[in-house]
């Protein structure tokens, strides 16, 4: 029985990494075939396509910058791209399943083997695809390979159950991202002009232009945790000693990104309003839960703290650069301001009625 499950998960864990693989070493060799390569060497555009798919994991890498080997350091990566590694590791799973039968005694087994394979092979890759100047993290696979694997599969088939707790959790951080989004978009609206001329200024090409906004859309979840963390008044960093927050603007140099350039002109105190929508998002989570217990409350706080806490760890890092050390938002300004805003929202939403009463 098992030698079935491991030859049936095996199958699908190839097939899961190629259905991601193969699209993405089609565009590198594009590219490469486009703008040409440096050595003339054919290995590079396959092993660009590893990185591709090691780097849509979230997994970091140590870099060597040319032309003095500078040290340097890439973990600001697009959120957006996690998408299709979920997508395929969901697809593998489903098809594992139906092959095992929908056998609920083998799922468990499957499951865990998927996972086991899938972040071996992600750490074969990272191994061997390292270079001089560029080499992906390989020891640091399991922490991001396997808890993603294990969450994309939970989802699938016969599903885990959350607790009610991490249900209203979940919901009261959607609900502020997807404000955060709401206005990043009509701020890219009001900034339409800055980021065409940034776009302009890179002038792409044809094919660049394509990968230019597939690299932009996929970095748009980084900027909607950017946008959460300026409102909620921890502000976010382009670039080592950077701040640009509602009370605070210092900025180095900006990157010609079309993105950024819907970056803040200077300081905007008007803009610490969003702290009271998340005040109010904390009151709200305190009416969904406290008429079903005070201990549901009490764990869905915990558990947003927990939430934004990893929303903030993946929504900052290095980007290249000494210079570029630090992007996106501080993981504990995050926590702490975002955390301390809903938990004092809850305080009022519990306390105030009380009060009115006596």
């Amino acid at each position: 029985m098992f030698g079935r499950v491991l030859g049936v998960t095996a199958t699908q864990v190839l097939r899961s990494i190629a259905l991601l693989l193969l699209p993405t070493s089609f565009i590198a060799l594009l590219a490469w075939a486009t703008a040409g390569s440096a050595t003339g060497n054919t290995g590079d555009p396959l092993r660009a396509a590893l990185w591709i798919w090691l780097a849509a994991h979230q997994l970091p890498f140590s870099l060597a910058l040319p032309p003095v080997n500078a040290a340097g350091y890439l973990s600001y990566l697009p959120l957006g791209a996690l998408v299709f590694p979920v997508l395929a590791i969901r697809n593998g799973i489903a098809r594992t399943i139906d092959r095992l039968d929908h056998d609920s005694s083998l799922i468990p087994l499957a499951r865990v083997l998927f996972a086991v394979m899938y972040s071996a092979i992600g750490a074969l890759f990272a191994y061997f695809s390292s270079t001089s100047s560029v080499k992906p993290v390989w020891y640091f696979v399991p922490l991001f390979f396997l808890p993603l694997t294990f969450i994309s599969a939970a989802t699938v088939g016969r599903r885990l159950i959350f607790g009610q707790a991490i249900l209203y959790s979940s919901r009261i951080i959607a609900f502020l991202l997807g404000i955060s989004s709401i206005i990043f978009g009509i701020t890219i609206f009001t900034h339409l002009s800055t980021v065409k001329n940034l776009t302009t200024v890179l002038e792409p090409g044809l094919l660049g232009g394509f990968l230019l906004l597939l690299l932009n859309i996929v970095y748009l979840p980084n900027a909607v945790v950017a946008t959460l963390g300026y409102f909620s008044g921890a502000g976010f960093a382009v670039g080592s000693g950077s701040l640009i927050s509602p009370l605070s603007f210092h900025v180095n140099s900006i990157p010609a990104f079309p993105l950024l350039g819907t970056l803040p002109a200077g300081k905007y105190h008007i803009a610490l309003i969003g702290i009271a929508c998340v005040v109010l998002s904390g009151a709200m989570l305190t009416i969904w839960t406290v008429a079903l217990n005070t201990k549901i409350l009490i764990q869905s706080l915990f558990a947003s703290v927990v939430i934004i806490a990893l929303i903030g760890y993946a929504g900052s890092g290095a980007l290249f650069t000494d210079a570029m050390s630090a992007v996106g938002v501080s993981p504990w300004k995050f926590t702490l301001s975002v955390g301390t805003e809903l938990i004092f929202g809850a305080l009022l939403a519990l306390y105030i009625p009380r009060i009115g009463k006596r």
